[in-house]
């Protein structure tokens, strides 16, 4: 019995530190993390803008 479950916890961990060995996959995720960073900033700023535009148009016409 404890051989079948050292061979178990040798294989999972055998798994497990190959995924963390490829390098390719960790490099998408963090690319994916950046990009999805970066499009939340856009976005909020283009709200902002958005609404600060706005207001100022308002001022102009209703002072016209």
């Amino acid at each position: 019995m404890r051989c079948m479950f050292s061979d178990l916890m040798r294989y999972v961990w055998v798994r497990v530190a190959s995924k963390f060995q490829d390098r390719r996959a960790v490099t998408a995720i963090e690319y994916a993390l950046i990009a999805a960073l970066i499009s939340v900033i856009i976005i909020s700023a283009v709200i902002t803008l958005g609404k600060n535009v706005a207001g100022t148009f308002n001022k102009i016409s209703s002072e016209l």
